[in-house]
């Protein structure tokens, strides 16, 4: 069964929901997602959306915050557009209809978090990412040139592979057709042919056993360019956000936003001692992966399973009216932050690297773009600035339309793609081994490829995940397509990635951090 459209976009976060409604004006644009269309790492986004809006913030200052918490790995001139772009995108944003705080004046409310050395973070109470998914949810479902697949999951790029053609890593010149997408509900697969493949699957979070991801974030995007032949890099830089709330028998983990640390709140550890001081001079409101590799020192040096935030020395009410989710959410587990303190843990929640893209979101392959978490457009280097995320997603989700309509008109379909071989037979007990392998996978890279890393971690690591993925690989072979297997399969490849440029990175920086390597100070420009 094949179905055709202008535009296939793979993920209905903020990058593949933007990307719709401007590529819609150009064309049939069909949306996928592999569970409903508000199950996305964009809603589960709580602090903001960065962008210089007042004085006395200014475009140089947010790039050099940016440079700063890269560490010397981003792209300047890719920080330079994001920056300078941000406030017109954030305009975007605005007038589709989503509601930004304003203060009593009419100004906007901006926020201060860790690395930012201004207030310049937009938000919507602390549930921002949900105000900006149900606005965009809204206007994509009332677009008529929009096809939403809701429960649909994509398994595969359609290249010249499926031509007959062999395509290499060094292919001088690999196009995207579309791809097989499994209707989970219906229980078939379809060949969806595209002019225009888009990729916005998110995050890749469910790689490891604590994440604050839901529990869709398993990299199938960056996993389904990498087996088309797709550059991919950067991916040993993966974010642990410090404060998530200690619970470990809750999935996914709940995020204790950077905000609250912007507000006033500080860390201490369990002998309620203000220790950030001891590790970096911005103390509480230092970068991420400086913060996150503080907690996971303290909590070792003391043998504590958690570090506290503390806001009981701020105003109550102010607490309350900014943070009410976070309040609400806490009280229900008997925590009343006015007056507690919170049990706070890193954990994995964001991945710097992914598929590479040019300054439009084009990936090596032609016809393919890749916007969002996904990608990896030289914007975040070795660590993201908190709360820029969301502005790149929307950014490149704009130049890729630009991009992809002026020659859309030149592009055909692939008819002669064969539709997908049905094999396989699934067996009952095969769900306990898929099970069983997704643990393993997530204990050995919790417990190996962390936040602190070595060369016979990595090593040890590498060797394991390789008996998964050979076990796996035969029981997709032999197997019909479910959703487990190929997330499984998915984080196997991706779990490999990381652990591969792990270990080529002969050096300590920014969020790769291992103990064979001492960590050297870079110039910023």
């Amino acid at each position: 069964m094949k179905k055709r459209t202008d535009f296939l976009v793979i993920g209905s976060g903020i990058a593949g929901l933007s990307f719709a409604l401007k590529a819609s004006a150009f064309g049939r644009v069909a949306v996928i997602t592999k569970s409903t269309l508000d199950n996305t790492n964009t809603r589960y986004a709580q602090g903001g959306i960065a962008a210089v809006f007042t004085e006395p913030d200014n475009f140089e200052k947010h790039i050099r915050d940016t440079l700063i918490a890269g560490d010397g790995l981003c792209n300047e001139k890719v920080v330079r557009m994001v920056v300078q772009e941000a406030p017109e995108r954030i305009k975007d944003l605005i007038d589709l209809g989503v509601p930004f705080d304003k203060r009593n004046d009419g100004s906007y409310d901006l926020a201060k978090e860790g690395g930012h050395t201004e207030h310049r973070i937009l938000h919507a109470k602390d549930k921002t990412g949900e105000a900006i998914q149900q606005t965009l949810m809204m206007r994509v479902r009332n677009n008529p040139n929009i096809e939403i697949f809701e429960n649909h999951f994509a398994i595969e790029l359609l290249t010249q592979h499926h031509l007959g053609e062999e395509v290499k890593r060094s292919h001088p010149s690999i196009n995207c057709y579309g791809a097989y997408v499994a209707d989970l509900k219906g229980q078939t697969v379809a060949t969806f042919l595209s002019r225009v493949t888009v990729i916005a699957t998110g995050g890749l979070g469910n790689v490891y056993l604590s994440t604050t991801n839901p529990e869709i974030a398993t990299g199938d995007g960056v996993a389904m360019v990498y087996r088309a032949k797709g550059t991919i890099e950067n991916m040993e830089f993966i974010q642990f956000h410090p404060t998530t709330l200690y619970d470990p028998e809750k999935r996914p983990s709940f995020l204790i936003t950077e905000a609250l640390r912007g507000y006033g709140a500080v860390l201490k550890n369990m002998r309620g001692e203000k220790f950030m001081s001891r590790y970096d001079s911005r103390g509480s409101l230092a970068p991420r992966d400086i913060v996150v590799r503080a907690i996971d020192n303290e909590m070792k040096i003391w043998g504590d399973d958690h570090v506290w935030l503390d806001c009981t020395h701020l105003e109550p009410e102010g607490l309350r009216d900014h943070f009410p989710n976070v309040y609400e959410h806490c009280l229900q587990r008997g925590i009343d932050f006015t007056k507690d303190m919170i049990p706070v843990v890193p954990c994995a929640h964001y991945s710097c690297g992914g598929i590479k893209v040019d300054l439009n979101g084009q990936t090596n392959i032609d016809r393919l773009y890749a916007l969002g978490e996904a990608s990896s457009t030289g914007l975040h280097g070795a660590n993201r600035l908190a709360s820029n995320s969301l502005i790149e997603a929307v950014v490149f989700s704009h130049r890729a339309v630009i991009h992809s309509s002026g020659r859309i008109g030149k592009l055909d379909f692939k008819e002669e793609i064969p539709d997908w071989d049905f094999k396989g037979t699934t067996h009952l007990e095969e769900m306990v081994l898929i099970t069983q392998s997704l643990k393993e996978v997530q204990m050995i890279m919790s417990n190996y490829v962390g936040i602190v890393r070595s060369n016979l971690r990595l090593e040890r690591a590498m060797v394991r995940l390789e008996i998964l993925y050979k076990e796996t690989e035969s029981l997709y072979k032999r197997s019909l397509i479910s959703q487990k297997i190929c997330e499984l399969r998915n984080l196997i490849n991706v779990g490999y990635l990381i652990i591969k440029m792990a270990m080529k990175r002969k050096e300590s920086i920014g969020l790769h951090y291992s103990i064979d390597y001492p960590k050297r100070q870079r110039e910023i420009g």
